[in-house]
């Protein structure tokens, strides 16, 4: 039996593949970033046929790496960013506009129009979605009334929408397969997470002809094959970037909790098979299907978090590198009272306010770049913190621990930080790659290569545990001044006096 797997990682600032054997080891990988469009305030696009170049740049350059055949690949796992909007043509399969990432803030007033006229109520009900920009319904009915002739072109038939996973299969399998998964489809605000099926009503809402939209297949299952890289490999799995994280982290159980650092930041709670309502601010959502076996999460997104620090990199220039940010930030004992509330794009969980803004509070003249890379990895913390508060309060379950995954946990300072201001162990996994492993473990269950999630479990390795050394008296205080920097920002961003 072939024993590796090729994982496509496709995120929000970069493409990566990642090749994987059987025992979650990582054999070879590559990355390539590309490029962020900001047309105007609040607006994000990317080029989605460099998304594509992208990635199969990478998963070719990562074959080449590892020195194997394309035939040694028993099967390729897909995961991405989630939400991104993609409309393409079906006869030449060109995209009709640029992609509107998940950050883009252009239908903030469409949006608001919904919850005025009560849709929230049924939108929550159907999806476990809140009503956000941050969705692809209201992305795609932009896109819809405002290119010249969409809507009559997406009605006859001759437009096809997707998220990046389908984007990618499309293009793999070249035009052969237009599908999906249940974990992107859920973040659609047109996916009903009981039925697991479009829904019809939601469609009418929107006015989203159904002849757009991908077939939804298992996470683990068939989504074709592709030729591209040398040989036939089938694409075997599929999951949303942070549902595959969490599948990469072995949260099997019930009650089981992962946080991503990454361009925003990402909790996720496996709730089992049944779906949780959420009164906490958190999202509802399907964690993956394997057969006919749905898991459902709770999640709570925080938008800005990782994107913080690149800020601090490419907006200020007071960090060479985004790695350097940790001895920085460790060459102040504190943030010498500043708090930092990242809220460049609106505020996610709990709060949902679109209208938050960046806020910087507590400057003084002994305010130095230090205390505000100090201050930017503790908001990180902070709104973590605020997640899992509303996340306990919503399952009703005990926390004892956090696994946390992402670019970001190379930062001892930050996990460091994290548990301080959370008051409980972080688990680091010896590969932080669980995005990725996620995915190939998907695939590896669609093709034998695992033969069940127990196995997949005694893969399985930690690389640390940070403890909690903050007295609960002080872990208090702190979070108290961070909910008033919060309010300030709300306060700010809605214009009252």
């Amino acid at each position: 039996m072939k024993q590796y797997l090729l994982a496509l990682d496709q995120g929000t600032t970069s493409s990566r593949a990642i090749i994987f054997d059987r025992h979650g080891q990582t054999l070879a990988k590559a990355a390539r970033e590309f490029t962020q469009y900001f047309p105007r305030e609040g607006w994000v696009e990317h080029d989605a046929t460099e998304i594509f170049e992208s990635q199969l740049a990478v998963a070719r350059e990562a074959l080449a790496k590892s020195g194997l055949s394309p035939a040694d690949i028993a099967a390729i796992g897909i995961t991405n960013q989630r939400e991104t909007t993609i409309v393409w043509e079906k006869a030449t399969g060109k995209p009709i506009c640029p992609a509107i990432v998940w950050q883009c803030r252009r239908t903030e007033e469409a949006c608001a129009s919904l919850r005025r006229s009560g849709a929230a109520d049924l939108i929550r009900e159907k999806t476990g979605l809140a009503i956000d920009p941050y969705f692809s319904a209201t992305k795609l009915a932009w896109i819809l009334q405002n290119v010249p002739g969409a809507r009559e072109r997406a009605k006859r038939g001759e437009l096809l929408f997707g998220t990046v996973d389908c984007w990618l299969i499309y293009n793999l399998t070249e035009g052969r397969v237009h599908a999906t998964d249940p974990s992107n489809a859920a973040r659609t605000m047109l996916f009903n997470i009981h039925t697991l099926t479009w829904d019809e009503e939601l469609l009418q809402l929107f006015d989203i002809p159904a002849a757009m939209l991908p077939e939804v297949r298992p996470s683990a299952g068939s989504f074709g094959e592709t030729t591209l890289l040398g040989a036939s490999i089938p694409i075997a799995g599929v999951a949303g970037d942070q549902q595959a994280a969490l599948f990469g982290q072995c949260c099997f159980a019930p009650g089981s909790v992962k946080n991503t650092y990454g361009t925003g930041g990402f909790l996720l709670m496996n709730t089992g098979s049944q779906p949780v309502a959420s009164k906490g601010g958190l999202l509802t959502t399907v964690g993956w299907q394997i057969g006919h076996e749905v898991s459902y999460v709770l999640e709570g997104s925080v938008f800005i978090c990782g994107a913080a620090i690149q800020w601090l990199r490419d907006g200020l220039g007071i960090l060479p590198t985004a790695a350097e940010s940790e001895a920085l930030a460790a060459s102040v004992p504190d943030t010498g009272g500043v708090y930092f509330v990242p809220a460049f794009v609106g505020l996610g969980t709990p709060y949902w306010d679109p209208r938050a803004r960046g806020t910087i509070v507590g400057l003084s003249r002994g305010t130095t770049k230090a205390h505000l890379v100090r201050a930017t990895l503790e908001a990180m913390a902070y709104q973590t913190v605020d997640v899992v508060d509303a996340m306990r309060q919503d399952a009703g379950l005990d926390v004892p621990l956090l696994r946390v995954d992402g670019g970001a946990t190379a930062n001892n300072l930050l996990l460091s930080l994290q548990s301080d201001l959370l008051g409980l162990p972080i688990l680091r996994p010896a590969t932080v790659e669980t995005t990725a492993l996620g995915a190939a473990y998907l695939a590896g269950l669609s093709v034998g290569v695992f033969e069940s999630k127990e196995e997949i479990a005694t893969l399985s390795r930690t690389d640390r545990i940070f403890e909690p050394t903050l007295p609960e008296g002080d872990r208090a205080a702190r979070l108290a001044k961070w909910r008033r920097a919060v309010k300030a920002a709300i306060y700010f961003g809605s214009g009252e006096i």
